[in-house]
């Protein structure tokens, strides 16, 4: 009787067998949990990266969590294919001036080769790290406003000041089609923006950094002519000499700006900064070039980049001058990569004094966080905040991001999981305190 029950068990086990592996087969795949880890993950994985840069997907990712929350959206398209997505959660007192917290969509190339994980995998590693490229440049910022306005949505807050998120395209390769056509618009002046903030970069130690200006960028093209002659000769005004010696009355001056931040007197974003990025020169030949020819033409470009504080007619004048001067058949071209100046003249600055009472209320909602500030420095590099600057708006760089190591453009970039989940918190108390401050109705 024994034998005969297992016998029977073991047939009906044998005959639910193909059921049971057809039910395992088409059972739907586990799904990830649905995490602000999980999230960020999501939006680094989408290909932002130029020369083609992804758009219209992290968009309707964005557009996607916006309308989980609740909040109103536009997309907006100055240029075809380069959306700017506005997020808005609507304040108490709509009245008042608005705040935007800026994020650029896209990012720089990455090689994929020189990366530990795939670039646009996320992976996330057992001991925190996110690797992605614009895993700190600046998708970071991007999901923490929305996290941070889920939170502070759950716990039933009611801003005062109606908050803006822009999602802009192009800021890597200078922002002309993406946040300069956007402040320009109805749609902006409509906003009744107040104060901005937008991307800063990471912090070495435990201090939070923030920025008051941006460095603006000049590319510098000298070109030199000269009579063309043999290798042999020792003649005055070759287009290779002239060149050579407007390199080295450069070289003189980038070693002046150098001296003074190695000193200890001025940060390296304060200085005016210069350095060579290509040189056009020579004859071609099949096997390299003439050797036994002087060349009539020479051409060097350079990359300069101004702090606010620089007087750009004084640095035109000494470009004209000095480094390419007429008298030795010189020419030269500059191509400004944005404003130097706002509208009024004012050096791209914004005040951290008692001069601007936006600065009280960020240091304060920072110290409720439980972080500190650093000195305010200049953003050695140019974002987008120049734009808006330009308008006359208060913006500050930020990027709520300590004891992380500065990988932004670089290979391996990562952001740690915990340092992530921080900067949530951190625009929690930024977003409710200046969205309830009442008292810059004016500016």
């Amino acid at each position: 009787m024994v034998n005969a029950n297992r016998l029977s068990l073991l047939l009906s086990f044998t005959l639910l067998l193909p059921s049971l592996r057809l039910s395992l087969s088409t059972s739907p795949p586990q799904q990830e949990p649905d995490t602000p880890i999980n999230r960020f993950q999501q939006y680094l994985r989408f290909n932002t990266a130029h020369p083609n840069p992804n758009y219209l997907a992290p968009v309707s990712f964005l557009t996607s969590l916006a309308q989980s929350l609740g909040l109103i959206i536009q997309t907006l398209e100055f240029i075809p294919n380069k959306p700017v997505l506005l997020i808005t959660w609507q304040g108490s007192n709509p009245s008042l001036p608005s705040l935007l917290f800026n994020s650029h969509l896209d990012s720089v190339p990455a090689e994929p080769s020189k990366w530990t994980h795939p670039p646009f995998s996320a992976t996330l590693t057992a001991d925190g790290k996110i690797f992605a490229r614009g895993a700190q440049d600046d998708k970071c910022i991007a999901i923490q406003y929305l996290e941070a306005i889920r939170n502070l949505k759950e716990r039933n807050f009611v801003p005062t000041r109606t908050i803006h998120i822009s999602y802009v395209p192009d800021e890597e390769i200078g922002g002309f089609d993406g946040a300069d056509k956007f402040v320009k618009s109805k749609e902006f002046k409509d906003l009744n923006v107040g104060f901005v903030l937008d991307e800063g970069q990471a912090s070495v130690n435990n201090e939070f950094r923030v920025f008051y200006a941006d460095r603006s960028p000049w590319n510098l093209i000298i070109k030199a002519k000269g009579a063309p002659g043999h290798g042999s000769r020792m003649f005055d005004n070759g287009a290779m000499e002239n060149l050579m010696k407007s390199v080295e009355v450069i070289n003189r001056f980038r070693d002046s700006q150098s001296d003074v931040v190695k000193a200890g007197k001025a940060a390296n974003s304060e200085v005016i900064s210069v350095n060579p990025v290509f040189l056009k020169a020579g004859i071609p030949s099949p096997t390299g070039f003439v050797m036994n020819m002087q060349p009539s033409e020479a051409e060097a470009g350079f990359d300069l980049r101004l702090p606010p504080t620089a007087d750009p007619n004084l640095m035109k004048k000494r470009i004209a001058e000095e480094w390419a001067p007429a008298i030795r058949n010189m020419t030269y071209e500059i191509i400004e990569k944005g404003p130097l100046r706002d509208y009024m003249g004012r050096p791209l600055m914004t005040a951290t004094d008692d001069s601007n009472p936006w600065w009280s209320v960020f240091k304060q909602a920072i110290a409720a966080a439980g972080g500190k500030l650093a000195k305010p420095e200049i953003l050695p590099s140019t974002t987008d905040a120049r734009f808006m600057r330009e308008l006359g708006i208060p913006v500050f760089g930020f990027s709520p991001m300590t004891d992380t190591p500065i990988l932004l453009h670089d290979h391996n970039e990562f952001l740690k999981d915990a340092v992530f989940l921080k900067g949530i918190e951190v625009y929690e108390h930024i977003i409710s305190g200046l969205s309830l401050f009442e008292e810059a109705n004016s500016i």
